[in-house]
């Protein structure tokens, strides 16, 4: 998650100690705020600190399998924190905690100071596309690969790919596995290709979050093929982007006619997205001063 990172960064900014604890045992007792990233924060765990000032940050909803029965116990229960932040307006309505915590919205995904570092200078690619991100998703799209692979196409994939996937792709020579890299290297890796993938399944809540990875492909200067849904609209409307688009589901002849030549031939735009780095965004951000952090 980027945004841990960033958030420790900000605090430090500010001369504010903070600490990333992956289990609660290491969370020291005297902690005076504390920012979890939903999930369940049961009352017992709450509880356990007292006197900190709570604030629950809800990056995305459920995922399937059975995403609204695990929202509905999110809502059942779900301690009560100080303070609530989702990324969208769908979010909140979607949890639909009956209680007047205050919130807010950060709506979008910041983008790390090292995507636009001038140094990285684009270099002739080496692959055609670049698929970054949860590689889970994939199964949802082996035509696009099978498609890719018969167009001789190549395809890096940066991140861990499941077994049980990776059975089902790795007879396409086309496709380079690069494995999980620290994100810092991210920016070099997406570099080496031509277009940036953004497959997106037509399933809730993906198709209404943001996508991290389209941003980090926009920063570093990728045109982007993308599965067609709401989100990548409105973002391509609101930052006069032009991207390409590909069904959701479709056969492998399909994906072969829109990613081949006729890809090549459109006319696509990458936008600016200097406004989207995390600095000008977490400045925003009104729980600085809800935790008193800032004046």
């Amino acid at each position: 998650m980027p945004e841990l990172q960033a958030y420790v960064a900000f605090v430090h900014a500010a001369g504010h100690q903070a600490q990333v604890h992956r289990q609660i045992s290491t969370i020291p007792s005297n902690a005076s705020v504390l920012w979890w990233m939903c999930g369940l924060v049961t009352h017992q765990m709450a509880k356990r600190f007292p006197s900190a000032f709570h604030i629950h940050e809800h990056v995305s909803t459920s995922v399937p399998p059975l995403a609204w029965l695990k929202d509905r116990v999110k809502r059942w229960h779900q301690a009560l924190p100080d303070y609530r932040i989702y990324q969208n307006e769908w979010g909140l309505q979607r949890l639909g905690f009956a209680d007047e915590v205050p919130y807010e919205f950060r709506d979008m995904v910041g983008i790390a100071p090292e995507f636009f570092n001038p140094f990285l200078k684009r270099i002739e690619p080496e692959f055609d596309f670049v698929y970054l991100g949860d590689m889970r998703r994939l199964s949802h799209f082996l035509p696009v690969f099978e498609a890719l692979s018969q167009l001789g196409r190549s395809v890096l994939l940066v991140g861990q790919v499941p077994d049980s996937l990776k059975s089902r792709l790795q007879h396409h020579a086309n496709l380079i596995f690069g494995g999980r890299i620290p994100h810092q290297q991210v920016p070099t890796q997406l570099r080496r290709a031509r277009y940036g993938l953004n497959l997106i399944p037509d399933q809730v809540p993906f198709t209404c979050l943001t996508s991290t990875k389209l941003l980090e492909y926009c920063a570093v200067g990728l045109p982007v093929a993308s599965t067609d849904y709401a989100w990548v609209r409105r973002f391509e409307k609101l930052h006069d982007a032009r991207f390409a688009y590909i069904p959701c589901r479709a056969d492998a002849d399909t994906y072969r006619a829109l990613l081949g030549p006729a890809l090549d031939q459109q006319c696509l735009l990458v936008p600016n997205v200097h406004s989207l780095s995390w600095s000008p965004l977490l400045s925003k951000m009104q729980v600085w001063r809800q935790i008193g952090m800032l004046a």
